[in-house]
């Protein structure tokens, strides 16, 4: 799928910084590829959440904000889908995630966050190979993440929910070497998977509500799924 020119001037979702955090560039790998689709809905979700374009109806589920839909094309899909009438997340999760890697990793590779470099596997057959792009804007977002979980600063609303999101996937000790895998970084992501971002995250109270709906649906829904071994 071809990212149309208007889109690539938006500024990124947080469907592509997750999907730009999750890359390893040492392999060319997206960390937690299995559980990735729900992992991507859920930002999806919290983006809405964060734009105020969706709120809780309770028991767990949640609707679109009538007549506020978003302005990115990445994001109107899971907008449209919700418009219809509430949904569980979980379900919405399943509907929403498996259409969003492709388009999502097309923007990054049209920004110049991710290369996309011809190869031929067995030295017979043409395939491509993903490695990291000039623009260090994943280097940016890792320092961000770095920050808040070993350094103890208070994130903004969009970081919190960037971290919590890489928490629920399962995949922090992907990223060992630049986020120590110790009791205070996994207790402080744990914090932030329920939606305790610190006084600087100003975010309205219904947001925080429904991203940590979104992101404790999340980890129920990977949990389920098997988890490749980190790096060593």
């Amino acid at each position: 799928m071809t990212t149309a020119p208007t889109e690539r001037t938006n500024p990124p979702t947080l469907v592509e910084d997750l999907l730009l955090l999750l890359f390893q560039p040492a392999s060319g790998t997206i960390a937690g590829e299995n559980t990735l689709f729900y992992v991507l809905g859920g930002a999806a979700l919290a983006d809405l959440a964060l734009g105020d374009h969706l709120t809780t109806t309770g028991r767990g589920r949640v609707s679109s904000v009538a007549g506020h839909p978003p302005p990115d094309g990445l994001l109107r899909p899971a907008w449209d889908y919700l418009a219809e009438k509430p949904r569980g997340v979980q379900t919405a999760l399943a509907a929403i995630g498996p259409a969003l890697r492709e388009p999502a990793l097309q923007r990054l590779i049209a920004r110049g966050d991710i290369d996309q470099q011809p190869r031929k596997v067995l030295g017979l057959f043409p395939s491509t190979a993903l490695r990291e792009g000039r623009t260090e804007r994943r280097a940016r977002l890792l320092a961000d993440v770095r920050q808040v979980l070993v350094e103890g600063v208070e994130p903004t609303a969009r970081v919190a929910a960037l971290t919590a999101l890489v928490s629920a996937s399962g995949t922090l000790p992907w990223f060992h070497r630049e986020i120590p895998w110790t009791s205070p970084v996994i207790t402080r992501a744990k914090d932030l998977e329920r939606g305790d971002w610190g006084a600087d995250a100003a975010a309205a109270a219904v947001t925080r509500t429904v991203t940590a709906t979104v992101v404790s649906s999340t980890i129920v829904a990977v949990t389920v799924l098997p988890h490749p071994t980190p790096p060593r």
